[in-house]
């Protein structure tokens, strides 16, 4: 069956675009650790007609009328939620990860507040304090890095930090980090100086799901994350906490609103106005499918296909940042070679493999053409490939290491061979 058929006919530009776009990641290999394919029927929640819906506040207390039906959408989505997670309370209104971070600044610090997390070129996000965001301009990044020499965080560096910085607020989470996070120690160091402990899973969540991650919901105040991710779902962002305050008297005394209270506070109205809805049907929907062994196996291969994806390309004299991986994504290290992170991961697109340039630890070179490229394997591990199919891509890469300054005339042979391998996948959302 054709798809989008009324849009062909409304707008064929449009039509064309995105039949080119789907063409595209037909075609290549997805290995931007950050995306994955969401299902069809994530898709079809996407595009309902609940996007025609206004639902202004939360459930069983909105500001528009005829909001029976949505506040169940909601409910259930939130219900879906607390289940594959194990949390007390759960707000599934921001509209993306960002801005479901901004709410928990909002929720637990006042500007000029101090706050401990990753910056960006040390594998962190924008808004756990870096200096160009909301994050380091109303607040003050306390900043803490793998160490150069191994690449791993030394949680005894961060207590150090810690206790002399004594920051409101420690971001445990990462955008850019190939090992685990011991949620248990940064919990330790958080009560330590009395400072609210949050997680940000947006990349791991699918990990943690499976199993085969670290749960943080145990040992933080709150966790944040997105949906679009690993955990193949809509563009969206959701926020788990617990309901209860521990630091309520020490830093608002004044207020009579628990944590959990003050975060839906925080998203809205403080942030936000109308929820998306048909984006939270969506989300709905994504909990539900994770909610299931075939889930779950598929986080544990993504693990399994990264690890084993290191070990070839180590094989290979391809090195990786802090020598491996426990989790989806990888970095390649190209300090020592004349050609950037930049340069490679432009040879990788013109091969059909699409990934993004990096900072590694103890990088020297400019953000803007680092000295590494970021690998991830949710994409390919959802279209069903597994370890063999590694060897293919590792093979794929160190034949791009080897024609790096021929890659114009390597590139198309490596294009035609990642064409014929994707042909003979499924792809969610795309290819039955």
């Amino acid at each position: 069956m054709e798809r989008y058929p009324t849009l062909k006919t409304q707008d064929p530009e449009i039509y064309s675009l995105i039949n080119r776009q789907t063409e595209f990641e037909s075609s290549t290999l997805k290995m931007i650790a950050s995306e994955s394919f969401a299902s069809l029927a994530v898709l079809e929640a996407c595009g309902s007609t609940l996007t025609n819906k206004y639902a202004e506040g939360y459930a069983g207390a909105r500001y528009y009328e005829g909001n029976d039906i949505v506040d169940e959408i909601e409910l259930l989505a939130i219900g879906r939620a607390k289940k594959i997670f194990g949390c007390e309370h759960v707000n599934v209104q921001p509209c993306s990860g960002s801005p479901a971070n901004q709410a928990v600044y909002r929720a637990i610090l006042k500007p000029g507040d101090k706050v401990m997390g990753l910056p960006v070129p040390e594998g962190g996000h924008l808004t756990h304090g870096w200096k160009v965001n909301f994050s380091g301009k109303d607040y003050v990044q306390v900043p803490y890095a793998p160490e150069p020499t191994t690449g791993l965080i030394d949680m005894n560096h961060v207590r150090e930090i810690a206790l002399r910085e004594r920051p409101k607020m420690i971001w445990a989470g990462t955008t850019a980090y190939p090992r685990q996070l011991d949620y248990a120690a940064f919990a330790e160091i958080a009560r330590e100086i009395d400072a609210y402990l949050v997680a940000d899973i947006a990349h791991i969540n699918g990990l943690i799901i499976a199993g085969v991650h670290p749960d943080p919901v145990p040992f933080c105040d709150v966790v944040s994350s997105t949906s679009h991710k690993m955990l193949r779902g809509p563009r969206s962002g959701f926020i788990l906490s617990k309901i209860g305050d521990r630091y309520q008297s020490r830093y608002f005394p004044e207020s009579k609103l628990n944590l959990a209270q003050r975060i839906d506070r925080a998203v809205f109205p403080g942030l936000q106005g109308g929820p998306h809805l048909h984006i939270i049907a969506a989300m709905a929907v994504a909990f539900k499918e994770a909610d299931s062994d075939a889930f779950r196996s598929y986080g544990r291969q993504i693990v399994a296909n990264a690890k084993h994806l290191a070990k070839s390309l180590q094989e290979k004299g391809i090195a990786i940042a802090s020598g491996g991986t426990d989790t989806h994504l990888l970095l390649l290290d190209f300090r020592k070679e004349e050609f950037t992170g930049k340069d490679f991961s432009n040879a990788m697109a013109k091969s059909g493999i699409i990934a993004n340039f990096n900072m590694v630890p103890g990088d020297q070179r400019s953000p803007f053409v680092t000295s590494g490229v970021r690998l991830g394997t949710p994409a390919l591990t959802s279209m069903g490939m597994k370890e063999p199919e590694m060897e293919l891509v590792a093979n794929w890469i160190s034949r791009i290491r080897q024609n790096i300054n021929n890659i114009d005339s390597e590139a198309p042979k490596i294009r035609a061979e990642i064409a014929e391998l994707c042909g003979k996948h499924k792809i969610p959302g795309i290819r039955p």
